[in-house]
């Protein structure tokens, strides 16, 4: 899937490209509306992150020139801008949804993974040992009993399930689960880690989410 970023600040520009190419994206970015249409309208795109304000042409802009034009890629736009008037001018330009900054990147990634869904396809289920993660309804289930977590602790397990197998390393978990890209005491991880396995009732014998000793963690069956 090929992604394009429309985003003049360069901070939030390398962080989404660094993290949509972590979840094997393809991304290419811009910095201006007026780049960013001709380059929406010069290659084929799965989907396009749009800021709004922009210089050259804003985002509504490209988004109506895009959609004048007939074509039909899915748009998200990124604001700052959370008006009830801003949200119905953004849907009436012809974007399929938007976001708030800030903004989490597990949100951000769950909202593209809905556009670039096909039609009719049932929402995501993760499952490792009798533990199943459904990201549609946001419920977790051990043999059909459904356990309570935090946003977070769910956050969590399903990054460690979408990549189940390998090893998240804790820099990893700490940008894509916490959204922090600064140093920071990763030590925050074990802490939902052990709160995690708790509610699971996950024991030694079957630990379904293992400790990597000095790297992170991994979930396996």
């Amino acid at each position: 899937m090929r992604l394009l970023v429309i985003e003049d600040e360069p901070g939030i520009a390398r962080f989404l490209k660094q993290g949509l190419e972590e979840e094997a994206f393809l991304v290419d970015v811009v910095g201006s509306g007026t780049e960013g249409l001709a380059q929406a309208q010069a290659q084929p795109y799965d989907l396009l992150l749009v800021d709004w304000m922009l210089p050259g042409l804003t985002g509504l802009e490209v988004c109506r020139q895009l959609r004048s034009g007939h074509n039909q890629t899915p748009i998200i736009f990124l604001t700052a801008k959370d008006t009830v008037a801003d949200t119905v001018a953004g849907l009436q330009a012809g974007a399929n949804d938007y976001i708030k900054k800030p903004f989490h990147f597990e949100e951000l990634l769950e909202r593209v993974r809905v556009q670039l869904r096909p039609a009719g396809q049932p929402p995501e289920r993760f499952a490792v040992g009798p533990i199943v993660l459904d990201v549609g309804t946001h419920q977790v289930y051990k043999h059909d009993e459904e356990i309570s977590l935090t946003q977070k602790e769910f956050a969590l397990l399903e990054y460690l399930l979408r990549h189940k197998g390998k090893v998240c390393r804790r820099r990893q978990l700490i940008e894509n689960v916490w959204d922090i890209h600064f140093e920071y005491n990763t030590g925050v991880i074990d802490v939902y880690m052990n709160a995690l396995r708790k509610k699971l009732g996950l024991s030694k014998d079957d630990d379904y989410l293992q400790t990597i000793r000095g790297i992170g963690y991994v979930a396996r069956d």
